[in-house]
This record gives C-alpha cells, sequence and structure tokens, in this order.
C-alpha cells in the first residue's frame, strides 16, 4: 500500500475524545500534496495514527453549515 502524505495546515477544533484517548479533530489538512479540504477524523495524540475520516471542500462545508443548521438538536431522538 503506498504511503500517505499529509500536512496539517491548521487544526480548527477537538470535538471529541475516545475511551482510548484518540480524538475527533477537525483539520484543515493537504493529503499527498493537494489543495487542502476540511478534514474530520480521529487521530492519535501525537498525529501519527489516524482513523477513518471525512473532508470536505469549501463548497460541501458550506452545504454541510446549512444542513447543521437547520437541525433542531432538541427534536433529535439520539
Amino acid at each position: 500500500m503506498a504511503e500517505i502524505k499529509f500536512d496539517i495546515i491548521e487544526e480548527l477544533g477537538i470535538i471529541g475524545e475516545g475511551s482510548k484517548g484518540w480524538k475527533k479533530e477537525v483539520n484543515i489538512i493537504s493529503w499527498n500534496g493537494r489543495k487542502a479540504k476540511v478534514d474530520i477524523r480521529d487521530w492519535d495524540e501525537n498525529h501519527e495514527k489516524m482513523g477513518k475520516g471525512l473532508t470536505f471542500t469549501k463548497d460541501e462545508l458550506k452545504t454541510l453549515k446549512g444542513l447543521l443548521n437547520s437541525i433542531d438538536i432538541d427534536d433529535l431522538d439520539i
């Protein structure tokens, strides 16, 4: 399997933390030298290991933000 290269451009915040200390983070990351995207995934404390995640372009992030803003969290059955 080819090595995945990444550069964390900016750490935007932490959403939560798992029982093993991994943190679910929102970051701006360039993957394999490509244009940076907003990325949400679990990371170990040293950013050496990562879980599966989601990446968003600026347009996708605008759409996601609109969807999230339209949700009444108190009405969710979760």
